[in-house]
């Protein structure tokens, strides 16, 4: 891995200016892996000690959310072997950082249609995110059985659902849906990063991103490192955002 992902350089930006919430699509482990000859699963293990490293660099740089996309809805039609081995990393990587997470002050949180994950995983998020739940820090949230066309789905069958129970629920409005989505309380990203060159966001926070920035790089997801973070926030500081208005 490169000396790079831990240089000490400093890389200091306006507060005002960086984005709250980061959505990453970590796309290329799989490519990484095929490179070099391995397992699809080891680009998978590579690219999970990349996490230490992109989290720590968010909370340098002032970011108070960082979403990941770890295991979209549609990643089910892989091999059978691959999603076991992406679910034992995480199960692994939850194992190995909530102390450390915790220590720092920072927060797990997940988003998806968990109650289909498998039930170890299911126990593992469960205890990271009840030890570092009163944490003010990071929030690091883990999209995992996540697809945006699902989750809006799930929204309005939920605000259905009350009307049906005759629970005083409304109409179905824009605020309605956010308050039935996974993690309603959490701000829409202000930048959704994509890396392994692939132009498309694939389901990920659909209804969230209406108005994010978008940021690509062609870097596979193991080879990203501090400074590939760093050069998405700098992109997005440059940009001039006018949510439907217009310049003053």
């Amino acid at each position: 891995m490169s000396e790079e992902k831990f240089s000490p350089d400093a890389i200091t930006f306006d507060p005002s200016q960086v984005p709250k919430h980061v959505g990453v699509v970590m796309d290329g482990n799989g490519r990484w892996a095929a490179q070099r000859g391995l397992p699809r699963v080891m680009g998978h293990y590579e690219g999970s000690k990349v996490v230490d490293t992109v989290v720590r660099a968010a909370k340098e740089f002032g970011v108070s959310y960082l979403s990941l996309y770890t295991f979209s809805s549609e990643n089910w039609k892989r091999p059978r072997n691959e999603i076991l081995g992406i679910f034992g990393i995480v199960k692994h990587m939850l194992k190995k950082k909530t102390e450390t997470i915790h220590a720092e002050n920072g927060r797990f949180r997940f988003a998806g249609r968990l109650h289909e994950l498998p039930p170890d995983l299911l126990d593992a998020m469960h205890e990271a995110e009840e030890h570092t739940a009163r944490n003010t820090g990071i929030q690091l949230i883990l999209c995992i059985n996540y697809g945006g066309r699902q989750e809006i789905l799930d929204a309005v069958n939920s605000h259905l659902a009350k009307l049906a129970k005759g629970e005083n629920a409304g109409p179905l409005t824009e605020e309605a849906i956010r308050g039935n989505c996974y993690l309603p309380d959490v701000p829409d990203p202000d930048l959704l990063v994509r890396t392994s060159g692939e132009l498309r966001m694939s389901n990920f926070w659909l209804w969230q991103g209406a108005y994010s920035e978008y940021y690509f790089t062609p870097k596979l997801w193991p080879d990203i490192g501090r400074a590939d973070l760093a050069d998405a926030i700098k992109s997005y500081i440059e940009r001039e955002r006018r949510y439907g208005n217009v310049r003053a």
